[in-house]
């Protein structure tokens, strides 16, 4: 049996163990805070406004700004800062040129930091500029508990934001038919322009492709944020998303989290 179809049941035999979704915070040991909708509308919820470390769920925000001003065939040098970035990333070299879309793919699938620093840079004319951008976006949808101080996700001093927080820049990137359509891919390719240098990569949200109902959206990881995860699925003709901020096992609990949600959001369809 594949890899990904003992996930699903293992969580699925799992799930009947889940309490009652009567409760406002029917899970408070899972993570350090996490949200769950149905639609845009708040089901369950534990300290969705604290503030904690995003890791890489940070680069829905970069996509977002990208995205705002996208022009996907502009052609991006990558610059020698984004060639040293760490964590995450595909090895880009100083020079490597590659299209826009390229790089918000290998942003988004495959979290690479270096494709990150290389948007941020080519967008704004540096990283500040872009961070700048970042946090006057964050004012224009309200978000009290967010603030950037990095494109990418790495932990830093004012670096912060909380699940609802997420929650909202979440559906204003989905606003965008390009990131909704590479979220739910479960790898891609792209290559440089010259065509010389090629790269293929799964999605780090290891949902995309398990777990058939998993739309999106971003998963993160570093040691200050611990495990994070904004997941987007789809069911019946309704819609869940969860956030978790430092979850404790991201991928079994959120399996058993989303479909609780579509339980509960059926019940409440059939009454």
């Amino acid at each position: 049996m594949r890899a990904g179809r003992r996930f699903v049941l293992v969580c699925a035999c799992w799930l009947a163990g889940f309490p009652a979704a009567a409760a406002t915070d029917p899970f408070p040991q899972l993570a350090g805070a996490y949200l769950v909708q149905i639609g845009e509308r708040d089901l369950w919820a534990g300290q969705a406004d604290k503030r904690l470390s995003p890791a890489s769920l940070t680069k829905v925000m970069t996509a977002l700004i990208v995205l705002e001003e996208y022009r996907p065939a502009q052609v991006v040098t990558v610059g020698k800062y984004a060639a040293q970035a760490t964590g995450s990333r595909l090895r880009l070299r100083t020079g490597d040129r590659f299209s826009v879309e390229a790089l918000l793919t290998a942003t988004l699938i495959a979290s690479a930091n270096d494709a990150c620093a290389a948007l941020a840079e080519f967008n704004a004319g540096s990283i500040d500029a872009f961070v700048a951008k970042m946090n006057e976006r964050a004012r224009l949808l309200g978000l009290a508990n967010t603030h950037f101080s990095n494109p990418c996700g790495f932990d830093a001093p004012g670096h912060y934001s909380s699940a609802s927080d997420l929650a909202r820049i979440a559906h204003a990137a989905l606003t965008h038919p390009k990131f909704a359509e590479l979220v739910a891919k479960p790898d891609a390719e792209i290559a440089t322009t010259d065509g010389k240098r090629r790269f293929h990569f799964r999605n780090k949200n290891a949902l995309i492709g398990s777990y058939a109902p998993a739309v999106g959206v971003k998963s993160g990881y570093t040691d200050g944020a611990g495990r994070c995860l904004i997941a987007l699925a789809r069911k019946d003709g309704m819609q869940v998303m969860l956030v978790m901020l430092h979850a404790k096992s991201r991928w079994w609990d959120a399996i058993g989290i989303i479909e609780n949600a579509f339980d509960e959001a059926g019940t409440h369809a059939a009454q």
